[in-house]
Parts: structure tokens; sequence; C-alpha cells
């Protein structure tokens, strides 16, 4: 007789082993993959490209470029606005690389396992 809880002879099921196998894989190519999403870098432009920034998959600015002519001291508001639009699309590009990614991993599939969660 098996112990209450356990499985007989105290072995995983075949089933069960590998699942765990294939949940070890996903682990290691989730890893992967945002190894290789921190490692990319992003690039968006603002303003007809007066404004240019370059971020990584981490979200952090890398670089940013800004053409002479934008540079106004009457008008700094501009230049931060543009600034601010030009982070906004290199971090909304980051996200979307980051969708894809688990969507492929997830094959298209919403939440863990498609369960919802």
């Amino acid at each position: 007789m098996a112990k209450r809880g356990g499985f007989p002879g105290g072995a995983m099921p075949g089933n069960m082993n590998n699942l765990m196998k294939q949940a070890q894989r996903m682990q290691r190519q989730m890893e992967e993959n945002q190894k290789n999403l921190d490692e990319s870098e992003f690039t968006a432009k603002a303003g007809g490209g007066a404004v240019e920034v370059v971020v990584s998959g981490k979200k952090e600015i890398k670089k940013l470029t800004l053409d002479k002519e934008v540079v106004d001291p009457d008008d700094v508001e501009m230049l931060q606005d543009l600034i601010v639009a030009a982070l906004n699309e290199a971090f909304a590009q980051v996200d979307a690389a980051s969708e894809a990614a688990m969507s492929k991993m997830t094959g298209g599939l919403g939440g863990l396992g498609g369960f919802g969660f």
C-alpha cells in the first residue's frame, strides 16, 4: 500500500517527470530570451529625427542625440516633449520585443499555459 499523499515506490510518474523536464527547458529558454533582450538596443526618433534616443532592453538610456536646431532656449518645453516622445517610443519597442519573445515561448497562449493567470 502506498504512503498517503505519495506515489507508489516514491517515484514520480512518467508524465510528471516529462512535465518537470519541459518546465526546466522553458525556464532556460526564458532566461536566454531575457539575456538577449537585455543585450539588445532600441532606437527611436521624434521631431523628424531632431531627437534620437537609444535604450537597452533593460530600459536604460544608452544615448541621447539632439540636433542643434531643436535646442531653443525660448522653447524648452518643445525639446522636453520631443525627448519624452522618443523615450516612450523606445520603451514601447522594448515592451513589444519582450511580448513577442514571450508569445513565441508560449505559442501564443495567454497567461501561464492558457489558464488565464
